[in-house]
């Protein structure tokens, strides 16, 4: 009987769908029954909305007071009661007690106030979509009693938004842009959502030779991609002509990326381009990346804080060597910290490296390890010491782009990781 009783209502929404419709819930009443997990993953999109909400629930969850500690909704703490849906345009029930929710479902149908019922959606007279949101579009899924598949429907239609894959054009005119996109430590799948999407709206990618590289098989056959290694410099200096690239694409009206590895901010001359376009007028977006600092050791297996060992670290620049006078790292400073030392563009120079930082007290025996071409599918690491490093990078041939940890959380790492 209980088959027979649901298919009948399978059919009856096949039959009768839901009508779809987007709800303007700001500054309208809104009333929650139920302070649990429900609720919890309910109330944030209901506050989003600008909704005045009123939670009717004798206890909640620690997420849920402390939305109500924070003022975004109203908390009154007992059960329901007959007349709660007062002059409400919404109400979600989702108690415990049954009876409660068919009282107050009953109160909903009265008052003509949409309801949804956590409980039984047969009895609600609302469902709430799987939804999700990608600049400025909101996607909402219904496919009735089968809600992994409405969450499912919903993933896939966001991530094509986001990452391009679904083709939606605009019908408005869209402004250009220029935006310096950090793209993580190698691996594409670690470039940031906001920075995948820029990608593909892009009309030209000037790209770092450490930059995400697969990422730019993806983009479209009109996207002028540039190595930004090989612009001709002529009278230029390196940086010069990047930063004339992106002037003169931006001024051409395109819409331009400027893809780095890692950060931009983080030993990327993002400052240097920002406030180049700035001098011309061209303002840019920037997004930051996953830093190598930290990704690249976390992949290796090595955490760059950890409880009892290290409550610190410090990530410096290893491009110029510590008895070259351009340097402006305090080597000294560094030797006497108790924590995790991380030190980047730095295996041409960690000889040097070493013999200070044990020079100024840094015992010989501190572990460390060098990860090479983290993240990505040739990622090796190689341990030694301060003592050994310098004999090691040359008899293992550890080459660049490789990061540098030092400290004892290297011994921390546990034996098998999986990436």
């Amino acid at each position: 009987m209980a088959d027979h009783a649901a298919n009948a209502a399978h059919a009856a929404t096949a039959e009768h769908p839901a009508y779809p419709v987007g709800l303007r819930l700001k500054g309208r009443r809104v009333v929650v029954l139920g302070g649990g997990q429900v609720a919890q993953r309910r109330l944030p999109a209901l506050i989003a909305a600008g909704a005045d909400v009123t939670l009717i629930s004798p206890s909640a969850t620690p997420s849920v007071e402390a939305m109500a500690e924070a003022g975004e909704i109203t908390w009154t703490r007992r059960r329901y009661e007959e007349g709660d849906l007062a002059d409400t345009w919404y109400a979600l029930v989702a108690t415990r007690d049954a009876a409660a929710n068919a009282a107050a479902s009953a109160e909903a149908e009265r008052t003509r106030t949409w309801c949804v019922r956590s409980d039984d959606a047969e009895a609600a007279t609302a469902w709430t979509p799987a939804t999700g949101r990608s600049e400025g579009v909101t996607v909402a899924v219904l496919t009735g009693h089968d809600p992994r598949r409405s969450a499912a429907v919903r993933d896939a239609i966001v991530e094509g938004l986001r990452d391009g894959s679904i083709a939606a054009p605009t019908h408005r005119a869209r402004t250009p842009f220029v935006a310096l996109v950090g793209g993580g430590p190698g691996d594409p799948d670690l470039i940031t959502v906001r920075g995948r999407r820029l990608l593909a709206e892009a009309d030209v990618v000037i790209a770092d030779r450490l930059g995400p590289r697969d990422l730019l098989n993806e983009l479209p056959p009109h996207v002028e991609v540039i190595d930004a290694a090989k612009i001709p410099y002529g009278r230029f200096m390196a940086q010069e002509a990047i930063n004339n690239a992106l002037i003169e694409h931006a001024k051409a009206g395109r819409s331009v990326v400027r893809l780095k590895g890692g950060d931009p901010f983080v030993f990327g001359r993002g400052m240097e381009e920002a406030q180049a376009l700035a001098a011309e007028g061209i303002a840019c977006t920037v997004v930051p990346g996953i830093s190598s600092s930290i990704s690249v050791p976390g992949a290796a297996g090595i955490p760059v804080t950890h409880r009892g060992v290290a409550h610190e670290f410090t990530v410096v620049s290893g491009h110029v060597a510590p008895d070259d006078e351009r340097s402006l790292v305090d080597w000294a400073s560094l030797a006497k910290l108790t924590g995790t030392l991380v030190i980047l563009m730095g295996v041409d120079k960690i000889d040097k490296i070493a013999e200070a930082l044990i020079a100024h007290g840094k015992s010989p025996d501190t572990p460390l390890a060098l990860v090479q071409e983290g993240t990505t599918a040739s990622q090796r690491r190689v341990d030694a010491t301060l003592a050994t490093v310098a004999e090691t990078v040359r008899t293992q041939e550890v080459r660049p782009p490789a990061v540098i940890v030092i400290g004892d959380v290297v011994a921390e790492s546990p034996d098998k990781l999986t990436n």
